[in-house]
């Protein structure tokens, strides 16, 4: 059946559901309008891919081997995704978690994932796009941390819920447990998730006479780890998937063919995004979240001495923004950052030209690739030094003794440190969405080589020019201008304060980042 009645009564609604117990395929197919015009569905269809994991547990689910009469007797079963990116894994996962809570009884279970954002802005909100699907949503409510029945007599037994984990309390993630009924685990993007969370996770699938499913589907980023075990070790506890990008509809086989031909299928920047296989290095996150979170609330401190430096990230598509802003020291929030879309690169030089006469900052970097040549020689044009940076260029140092394999590494290894060593930035989302969105790999050369903005607009993420503003700010070290102090005649001793003066006399001049 394709599609359950909209006319049903809730007694049929109610039945076709306890139909469905042990079978995701059968519910998948009829519990949602699919190609219905009109819906968010039109036109579309489940995955080959999706298709083949539904059946598979559908089979497993209704094997009488795994039953005893009405009782559960099977051992949990449990389903690991690898894949390349945007091949419908959280549709995947959204359909999944509809038919294990909603065909069976108080079920209980929870979903974590990577980072809370992936939680709450991208599982839960898939999850939410399936709730307005989803033809029997009337029986069930959705918050923005949990499902439940809408039977208030039910809804204190028969929950789902979406739990943030964290390394420093794994403790917090256990306790789940649902004798004799279903409990459903999921882990999104599953191969960040530290193993101390998988470990609780095992001490729920030992609960006897208990369905459990456990589900957990990534991006193959860290060829380490329990994920990583998931395919290797432990292989012969899993239902083991690889997606390759290119066998899927929903993916841009152009770009990523292109992707492919530029980079070669060995590279482990293909493996993981396209591929769905694991690096022989591996592709992690440069700048930890709480790292960020930090620097968003932190005090902004910088000393009057320290250089005050412009940077300008330019605008390369049509929808990017060009961004200009201010560093001193430790701060890069007194001064909130400037947004452009669709200047012409004389426009973007007026408004730059304005910004120094403003400011008169001690260096200016303008990033001068692509059309940002022209931003550097209007800029100059107009009587005003600047400095063009070539994020491909050749590293002019090795941050921390790291070795990196261009400008944009170096200068974004920099940023990581001076984040993690105090500094203070603006306190808004998007930022942060675009600071934690850089990933890097090691090269043959085990150099950091960070992913371009162009990979990343092939792959739908947004380009992260508010963070390359920031990254500008490191180009190159700068030297403050010393500027002499009128004569002082007569001061009460005060160490503060004669360390103040002696900072006006001129001496050599330091550098900083």
């Amino acid at each position: 059946m394709v599609g359950a009645s909209r006319k049903s009564t809730d007694d049929e609604l109610i039945e076709l559901l306890a139909s469905f117990e042990n079978r995701p395929y059968d519910f998948a197919i009829a519990m949602f309008p699919w190609g219905e015009e009109g819906t968010e569905l039109h036109g579309r269809w489940l995955e080959d891919w999706q298709e083949r994991v539904l059946c598979d547990l559908q089979a497993k689910l209704t094997s009488p081997s795994n039953w005893n009469a009405e009782r559960w007797i099977g051992e949990a079963i449990q389903a690991a995704i690898k894949s390349g990116k945007n091949v419908g894994k959280t549709g995947l996962l959204s359909i999944l978690i509809w038919w294990a809570f909603s065909t069976k009884v108080n079920t209980k279970g929870r979903a974590t994932a990577n980072t809370e954002k992936q939680l709450t802005n991208i599982l839960w909100s898939e999850l939410a796009k399936w709730y307005r699907l989803f033809l029997a949503k009337k029986f069930f409510k959705m918050t923005a941390t949990r499902l439940y029945a809408a039977d208030p007599e039910l809804e204190r037994e028969w929950h789902f819920d979406a739990v943030p984990w964290s390394a420093d309390n794994p403790d917090a993630w256990s306790g789940l447990h649902n004798q004799g009924g279903r409990v459903l685990m999921v882990f999104d993007e599953a191969s960040g998730i530290d193993d101390s969370i998988w470990e609780r996770g095992d001490g729920a699938t030992r609960e006897a006479d208990t369905q459990v499913i456990w589900i957990a589907t990534s991006n193959p980023t860290k060829n380490f780890g329990r994920f990583y075990e998931c395919f290797n070790k432990f292989a012969s506890l899993w239902m083991n998937y690889t997606v390759d990008s290119r066998e899927v509809k929903l993916t841009n086989h152009e770009a990523i063919n292109k992707a492919i031909a530029l980079w070669g299928e060995d590279d482990d920047y293909v493996k993981v995004s396209f591929l769905g296989e694991f690096p022989d290095s591996s592709m992690l996150q440069l700048i930890p979240v709480e790292t960020i979170r930090y620097a968003r609330t932190r005090p902004a401190i910088a000393q009057p001495w320290e250089p005050l430096i412009l940077s300008v990230d330019v605008a390369r598509f049509g929808n990017n923004e060009s961004v200009a802003g201010f560093r001193r020291g430790k701060d890069a929030r007194s001064i909130p950052c400037n947004r452009w879309r669709g200047l012409s690169t004389i426009e973007l030089g007026t408004r730059i030209a304005t910004l120094i006469t403003e400011h008169s900052p001690d260096a200016v970097f303008i990033d001068e690739g692509g059309v940002g040549g022209g931003v550097v020689d209007f800029v100059r044009h107009l009587g005003h030094s600047c400095i063009g940076v070539n994020f491909g260029s050749s590293a002019s140092s090795r941050p921390g003794g790291v070795l990196v394999a261009n400008k944009r590494a170096e200068m974004y290894v920099l940023l990581r440190d001076w984040l993690r060593e105090g500094g203070a930035v603006e306190d808004f989302d998007e930022l942060q969405e675009q600071l934690v969105s850089i990933e890097y790999r090691f090269d043959k050369k085990q150099q950091i080589q960070l992913a371009s903005k162009e990979d990343m607009r092939m792959l739908g993420r947004p380009s992260p020019d508010i963070a390359d503003f920031l990254a500008l700010t490191f180009a190159y070290p700068v030297s403050a201008r010393v500027r002499r102090a009128a004569p002082v005649a007569q001061m009460n001793y005060d160490p503060l304060s004669v360390a103040a003066f002696h900072a006006t006399i001129p001496q050599q001049e330091a550098t900083y980042h």
